[in-house]
Parts: structure tokens; sequence; C-alpha cells
């Protein structure tokens, strides 16, 4: 309809420069042009927010009082949710190999994507037995049913790669087709520097993200009550019914230190939740929600830990700077 409209007017003003150049000043062709502009084009059409208003935004490394050394990992950065303000960022535009943290995307599309109360099947892809004895799962079976609110729990709690496929194939009916969703809902937040070629974040060379991408991502996963109710969870028992229709429970507790009583949040600190992520090439990696005192929400996370005992000594230091914050 655009189209034709320009159409229109090109063809009235062609039509009006003729008409004043052979000496007709009957009209101008403003008379004519002018209340078409008015009646057509809408002056509001091109007015909104900008969505990067909301966010925490830094183009410049932000250092901080008390940071940790920079030695011990890759990339870090701590987040002001409600105030949209860059805390701390150490290398957090780097493109970085995410690991588990992955999973994050994977919850929000199953969230938003689907009734959490939908039975799943598990295929042979999905099935535990699917994946290598080293990698994470949380050991569900071929014909198992249980529910996508089961599966967030096996997926955020325990790390389950096989939680990833099962609901990759429930949202998309395919790794492939989800993988594309992924990539779409990735461009949406902004996660520009962000590529998935899986659900789960088993290492491939083009799969790789940002530590400024992953607060993008969090941050809008962190706007849904269901996921907030999954990481902040202490443990979690599914009850899944068997192919052969007998019924087992299987218990998922979080793999972070905070949520183990592996690790102490700092005073005036709570610790609500989070991903971690650990590959040979992708090092350790964590991303958490915290609240301060007042109840103010902080995205914190580290990519590129050498290990994990430096990486909850740094997100600690990091974080303790909240309190101080706060008190302010």
């Amino acid at each position: 309809m655009k189209c034709i409209d320009k159409k229109i007017k090109i063809i009235i003003i062609s039509i009006c420069c003729c008409l004043c150049m052979t000496g007709c000043s009957f009209f101008k062709a403003e008379d004519i042009v002018t209340p078409y502009e008015i009646k057509t084009y809408n002056k509001e059409l091109y007015r909104d927010t900008l969505y990067a208003e909301n966010l925490c935004v830094s183009e410049e490394p932000v250092s901080m009082e008390g940071a940790p050394d920079t030695s011990g990992f890759h990339a870090a950065g701590l987040f002001d949710v409600n105030e949209n303000k860059v805390d701390f960022s150490y290398q957090v535009y780097d493109r970085l190999y995410p690991a588990s943290t992955t999973k994050i995307m994977t919850a929000l599309l199953a969230i938003e994507n689907c009734d959490l109360n939908d039975k799943v099947i598990v295929s042979k892809n999905a099935a535990a037995s699917s994946f290598a004895s080293d990698e994470s799962v949380c050991e569900i079976e071929e014909g198992d049913e249980l529910t996508v609110n089961d599966l967030l729990y096996g997926l955020l709690l325990c790390s389950g790669n096989d939680a990833a496929v099962a609901l990759a194939e429930h949202v998309s009916g395919s790794v492939e087709s989800f993988v594309t969703l992924m990539n779409q809902r990735a461009a949406e937040l902004m996660a520009t520097q962000t590529h998935f070629v899986n659900p789960h974040g088993l290492h491939d060379d083009n799969h790789y993200t940002t530590a400024y991408d992953l607060y993008l991502i969090f941050n809008e996963c962190i706007k849904n009550s269901e996921f907030v109710d999954v990481i902040s969870a202490s443990a979690y028992t599914a009850n899944i019914q068997g192919a052969d229709g007998t019924i087992r429970s299987l218990e998922w507790k979080p793999t972070n230190y905070y949520a183990a009583g592996m690790a102490q949040a700092p005073d005036g600190v709570s610790v609500i939740g989070g991903k971690t992520g650990t590959t040979s090439l992708a090092g350790n990696c964590l991303i958490l929600l915290e609240k301060d005192a007042s109840d103010n929400p902080y995205i914190s996370v580290i990519m590129g830990a050498s290990s994990k005992p430096l990486l909850y000594q740094d997100m600690t230091q990091m974080i303790s700077s909240i309190s101080t914050n706060s008190d302010q």
C-alpha cells in the first residue's frame, strides 16, 4: 500500500511540475501535495522508546573498588538491574564459549512457548544414554513421560543435557529448528555476538557468546517468575512415568556452590540462583541473580575462570560490592 501511495504522490508532483512549466499558474504544487502529506502520513509513526534505555550499557571497561584480580578469569560483569547501571565490567564483549550457561536460552524459549504442564515423551536422542559418560545429564530415559516444568528443573538445577534436547524437540520438533529459534531470540534481545548450534552448550567452535550477551539473555529470563522459581530451588523431585508405565522419582539439586553450601555469599547479599557451565575450552562459567538487603536485583557473570574454587572466590569478591553500594 505504501508503494502505491508513493507512486500516486510522484504522479501528482509530476503533473504539477508540468503545469507550472507550461505556464498554468491557477494553482501551486503544494496546494495538492501538502494536504496529501497531512492526510496520509502519521507524524508519530517513527517515534518510540529506545530498547536499550532499560538495559545496563557501557562501551568501555568499568573499574570497581575492591574488584577481583582479573588474572583468574577471562571476562566478568556486575549489573545493577533496577538502576540500569554497569558496576563492573572486564572484557565483557570478548567472544567466548558459554558451555552450559547456554541452557538459560533453552529455558527462556521453553517458558515463552510452552504450557509448563505440557507432557513430554522423551525421545531416543534426548535420553541420557545418548550422551557420553562424562557429560552432565539428569538421567531421563527413552519413553519417559514428564512435564515441561519437570524438565526445566532438570535443565537448570542439575544441568541436564538430556533435558535440553527433550525441551528443544518439544518446542520446535527438532534440535535443528530449535537452534534457529535460539538464534532468532538472541538477535531480538540484541545479543548480536552470540551464535548457538545446540541447546545444551557442548563444545562446538561455532557455538559462542559474550559475557554481556549472557547478561542480556539472563536479564530477559528473570522477568519470568517461573524461571526465578526454578533457579532459586534448593532441590526438586520429579515423578516420572517410564515407558513400561512404572513411576520412579529423581531428585535434582543445583550445581552452583552457593546453593550447595560450598560457597558463602557476602553479608548483605542474597544469591537467588543462576546457571553454571564448564568445559575444558570454556573454563568455569557462572551467571547469577542476587539481591541486596533492600531486595534490589543484580546480575553477575564470570566466564573462563581457571578453576572452580577461583571462580567462586572471585564471584564472592565481586558481589561483595553489592552490600557496600546498598549502604551508600
